[in-house]
């Protein structure tokens, strides 16, 4: 498949970020936008500050202790700035080195980061907005989760094309000898679907991009359906939801995600925490779309209107039969009681379930079909940085994200069991080696595999810590020699955050978004918009928000609340390992999650007549 660009970034972020190796300057992006440099007054060749004032009240003159730090501030921020404009325009290589120019100016600035509020602060502002870009980057570009294709659904939803009745009378022969567990019709609406992805190039390219991934999922999925109890043919809803796209949302902006596309709210969804995101995860997303789309048949009786409910919601299709007498999608179809995507829904998936048991007739038989995805599972009630993961199997630190899309930081949880993936045949490896690291240093420390020729000096200097150090967690003596040592263990130690534990309000800074203060202050960004009454993710500098939950004081006036119709149509971070000595910090990172409604509502349906029309079947 072919790789992104932003594939070479992350390749490039997670091999520099696994050394901690520090950069003297920036590197200026060939075009537009560098690395930007802080201001220097013409006289005294320094950067200007020198007072603050307020309005009503005479300056104060800043202490020479400020003045120096605020100039240092100023540089970083505009380090900063400068890659996330090289960033946006795509200058990936020039990004990565304007952020880590930010970082090392902190890093090699002789300065006491830890204890100095000011300079803490910054430092984990800027970590925490670096962190962000990284994930984003690690997410989209590692080259085993690529960049998003379009799916079935998304490519045919608004594409108005005609049967071929030569296509359609070899299907109706096809269908006669094609097993399923599903019911398949092939009506006018079916067909017309089944020849624009035969006969379409965007069309037939969903279906065969679908189809290569589909095998990596196939057992554990068809496993899963089988313990539920429904078709296993009801795999190829996923074709046409995601194209099995793990990652994937929904196109039109609606906040639905992953493999079957449950919007954040649903009560069906698989469970969600500041951590994790698990409609991300293959298998937890397949046991919920399992028991949930049983639920949706034993209420309506029907895999089609089951579909059907999956897509617009359970209680508007049970309000369509009631009104029609007709609990019969076909006949609802014809009534125009659907909404056009829930109309489109069912024939797609429908025709993708054909072809997709027909491969030859429809061009099919040619996919190489991507090998299983397998892997190693780990229970972790503490939380552990996935650089050290990394370290400890010996794999590349995208491979290691990309096993585990449903985190949303570089870490696991820390109170609650997480199913860490690895790769295959590491379970022992990373079972043996964690035991080394204590629990409460598992988000800083790093795991080093002892190279030939190195030096105990230059594993210090590449980690930012200092020989002394490794030389007594390690146990090697006064005087080490590290080439007996297959391995070590690196006390880079976590910086500790200048924010306080439960803060009630944080004013906003420049460059801050939804995203990094939701990270910074262990919060959600659905919280943070509900206790703000915000929407978006973009921030005004010098804005006062609500980082935990305000105290609310009733209104008088407040006495019941308004019921509201759950529905919403599904219309649609760069890091570095930082330490110097006892400076660094761990990633947090978090990704927007845009609040949504379920799919629909859960009313028990009334059991409508069944009536039976000509030309339903």
């Amino acid at each position: 498949m072919a790789v992104s660009r932003l594939f070479f970034a992350a390749c490039m972020a997670a091999a520099y970020f696994s050394t901690g190796r520090a950069v003297a300057q920036p590197v200026v992006a060939a075009q537009p936008v560098g690395a930007a440099k802080p201001a220097v007054s013409q006289s005294t060749g320094t950067k200007t500050a020198s007072a603050t004032s307020q309005p009503g009240h005479p300056s104060v003159p800043l202490s020479a202790e400020q003045q120096r730090n605020q100039q240092l501030i100023d540089a970083v921020e505009q380090a900063y700035e400068g890659g996330v404009k090289n960033y946006r325009a795509g200058h990936l290589e020039a990004a990565k080195a304007s952020f880590d120019y930010a970082v090392d100016q902190m890093l090699t600035s002789g300065l006491d980061l830890k204890n100095d509020a000011q300079l803490a602060e910054e430092f984990e502002r800027i970590v925490d907005a670096v962190n962000t870009i990284e994930m984003e980057a690690l997410k989209q570009g590692n080259g085993l989760e690529p960049k998003a294709e379009p799916t079935p659904v998304g490519v045919a939803n608004d594409v108005t094309f005609a049967a071929d009745p030569k296509l359609t009378a070899e299907a109706r022969v096809d269908l006669q000898t094609t097993q399923s567990d599903l019911p398949l019709v092939l009506n006018e609406y079916v067909a017309s679907y089944i020849n624009y992805f035969t006969n379409t190039k965007i069309g037939h390219n969903t279906i065969v991009n679908s189809l290569t991934r589909a095998s990596r999922y196939k057992a554990m999925i068809q496993r899963i359906l089988a313990e539920e109890g429904v078709p296993q043919d009801l795999i190829y809803q996923a074709v046409a939801e995601s194209g099995f796209q793990v990652r994937v949302m929904n196109a039109g902006g609606s906040g639905a995600g992953g493999m079957w596309q449950f919007m954040p709210g649903d009560a069906h969804a698989p469970p969600r925490s500041a951590w994790y995101d698990g409609r991300f995860d293959p298998e937890q997303a397949t046991r919920a779309y399992a028991r949930y789309i049983k639920y949706l048949y034993n209420q309506l009786g029907d895999w089609y209107l089951a579909m059907a409910a999956y897509d617009w919601g359970a209680g508007n299709v049970q309000r369509a039969v009631q009104r029609t007498g007709y609990a019969d999608f076909w006949e609802l179809y014809r009534r125009n009681v659907l909404p056009q995507e829930t109309k489109n829904y069912v024939p797609i998936i429908l025709a993708a379930t054909i072809m997709a048991k027909n491969p030859k007739q429809y061009g099919l038989d040619a996919v190489v079909a991507d090998p299983p995805l397998l892997t190693d599972t780990v229970k972790t009630d503490y939380s552990v940085d996935l650089r050290l993961v990394a370290d400890i199997v010996e794999a590349p630190l995208q491979e290691i994200v990309a096993l585990n899309p449903s985190l949303l930081r570089m870490a696991t949880p820390p109170d609650d069991s997480f199913g860490l993936h690895l790769p295959p045949g590491t379970k022992e490896l990373f079972a043996k080696r964690i035991e080394e690291i204590p629990v409460d240093r598992r988000r800083s420390w790093r795991f080093h595999k002892v190279a030939a020729g190195e030096t105990l000096e230059d594993i210090a200097r590449s980690y930012h810590v200092s020989a002394t150090e490794i030389a007594f967690v390690n146990q090697l003596g006064k005087d080490p020699d590290i080439s007996g040592s297959e391995s070590l263990i690196i006390p880079v130690a976590a910086m500790a955050s200048s924010a306080p534990a439960r803060s009630t309000r944080y004013v906003t800074r420049k460059g801050d978004t939804l995203v990094t203060v939701a990270d910074r202050f262990n919060a959600s960004v659905d919280d943070l918009r509900k206790w703000n009454h915000l929407q978006g993710t973009a921030l005004t500098p010098g804005r006062s928000l609500y980082v935990s939950e305000p105290a609310r004081v009733a209104s008088p006036r407040e006495h019941r609340g308004a019921g509201t119709r759950a529905h919403a149509s599904k219309s649609k971070r760069t890091s570095k390992t930082m330490a110097k000595a006892s400076h660094a910090k761990t990633s947090h990172v978090k990704s927007a999650a845009s609040t949504k409604s379920p799919k629909g509502t859960r009313a028990t349906a009334s059991k409508a007549k069944k009536k039976k029309h000509p030309s339903a079947r």
